[in-house]
């Protein structure tokens, strides 16, 4: 199973790139964010539990994200691999995946990280939030992610790089030549 962690801030284009990285790699994508929506969506009472969470700008805790990330593998027996899309944000949740995917024979072959600043995270997200307005990117909560990603959920970088699985790839530019160096790291696995 060849599984990996897209990584970036908010905005960084993370949604964008796996969509073209599950066409050419049949890969699942897992991403915590649309799960959350489709359990918001649905009334269940974990998306009501998320949904006030996610509408103050916190992030869901951990027992909550590992449960749903785990049901979504399991869901998926015969996969060839997941892509991670905003998860794991933490070191715990890090620890947590290693030793689920573990526990199933498999582990995170390598976490691509997207690099984007600021400027261009905030550009991008104020132009999402016209088209899609979802409540995560109105700009008081937006900014709230956005602190969380470079406060906490950074220090997850280092604990893959620590297993020598960490590519970082340049996240400003064309979305297809974004989509070239991503692949370019793909494929050395």
């Amino acid at each position: 199973m060849l599984n990996f962690v897209l990584f970036g801030p908010p905005g960084a284009g993370k949604g964008t790139q796996s969509e073209k990285l599950i066409e050419k790699y049949q890969l699942i994508h897992i991403s915590t964010g649309d799960l959350f929506r489709a359990h918001i969506k649905n009334q269940s009472p974990l998306g009501q539990r998320v949904s006030a969470l996610i509408a103050e700008g916190q992030l869901v805790p951990d027992e909550i994200t590992i449960a749903m990330l785990e049901e979504e593998v399991d869901k998926n027996p015969n996969a060839k691999g997941f892509i991670f899309d905003g998860f794991p944000r933490t070191v715990p949740q890090a620890e947590a995946l290693d030793e689920f995917l573990e526990s199933k024979g498999s582990s995170i072959a390598g976490v691509i990280a997207l690099d984007v600043d600021q400027e261009e995270l905030t550009k991008r997200i104020a132009q999402r939030q016209i088209e899609t307005g979802r409540v995560d990117d109105q700009a008081d909560k937006l900014q709230k992610r956005i602190e969380e990603y470079f406060s906490k959920t950074i220090h997850v970088l280092p604990y893959y790089e620590g297993q020598n699985k960490l590519s970082k790839v340049n996240g400003i530019g064309k979305i297809d030549d974004i989509f070239a160096d991503l692949s370019a790291v793909i494929d050395k696995y």
